[in-house]
């Protein structure tokens, strides 16, 4: 595990909910819960963080307003075209392609039935390029849903049980194929981490914990991307929402999956 904490001087830094990595490891995009875009590159060394440079921080909508109903920006996930945005409170997913204006994807009957403070916390795009998004606090059937985006209808792959007061917080499809879920619960003293990798092999979905983090270990872990480094292992890149209170920070946090749980995973 390594970790490393991000600070800029820029005005409205922090609130980072979202985040996503390309498979270099260095160029990332990320998005705040005050409706800002950032882009930017992690300087490495021998594959530890220690720097970031920061090359655009703006708001994702030029014309949006300072109402965080509406600029509440959850998630974010790089697609081959361009990269799609989640937002909660006013629930919907955005896709940005070049400068464009912003493109409103479609929705599912599900998406009306969110929590105001619980929609689309994950975005992540899987190798054939389908966007797939998962809710923060709705429940179908007591599981939260896998929603996948197929041409202009949004389906329900899976559903992924509750764990431990976990909820999901953001997603992200690994050069394996699996899709990393990264959760979080809060127990009034500090936050609590986990990550579960989601399969689907000929006998179903299943899942199985990579790891969690004891109480106060990390930050508000919010966003994740995961991505194969040069040694070949899958690291797992998260950064944390700081909530805009001077107690807590914006860091960079990386775990690398185990090997035997990489090997365990490849056979049904």
């Amino acid at each position: 595990m390594a970790r490393y904490t991000w600070q800029e001087s820029t005005s409205e830094f922090g609130g980072f909910s979202g985040l996503d990595i390309a498979a270099n490891g260095r160029d990332f995009v990320a998005v705040t819960d005050r409706g800002f875009l950032a882009r930017g590159v992690l300087m490495r060394d021998d594959e530890e963080i220690i720097g970031v440079k920061l090359d655009h921080f703006a708001a994702i909508e030029p014309s949006q307003t300072t109402e965080k109903l509406d600029n509440d920006a959850e998630a974010v996930a790089i697609g081959a075209d361009g990269i799609y945005i989640s937002y909660e409170q006013d629930h919907r997913v955005i896709h940005l392609v070049g400068t464009g204006p912003a493109l409103r994807s479609p929705t599912h009957p599900d998406f009306r039935l969110f929590p105001r403070n619980g929609g689309i916390e994950a975005l992540a795009v899987d190798e054939k390029g389908l966007l797939h998004a998962l809710p923060e606090r709705f429940r179908r059937g007591g599981a939260f849903p896998v929603y996948r985006l197929d041409g202009s209808e949004w389906s329900v792959i899976t559903t992924l049980d509750p764990v431990g007061g976990f909820e999901p917080a953001g997603a992200s499809f690994g050069p394996d194929g699996a899709l990393y879920v990264l959760e979080r619960a809060f127990t009034g003293y500090g936050f609590r981490s986990r990550v579960r990798r989601v399969i689907e092999t000929d006998q179903g979905w299943r899942d199985d914990e990579v790891f969690r983090s004891p109480t106060g270990r990390h930050d508000n872990l919010e966003g994740i991307a995961a991505w194969r480094d040069e040694d070949g292992h899958i690291r797992l890149t998260m950064i944390s929402d700081n909530n805009f209170f001077f107690f807590q920070r914006t860091e960079f946090v990386e775990y690398t999956v185990p090997p035997e749980l990489a090997i365990r995973h490849r056979t049904p």
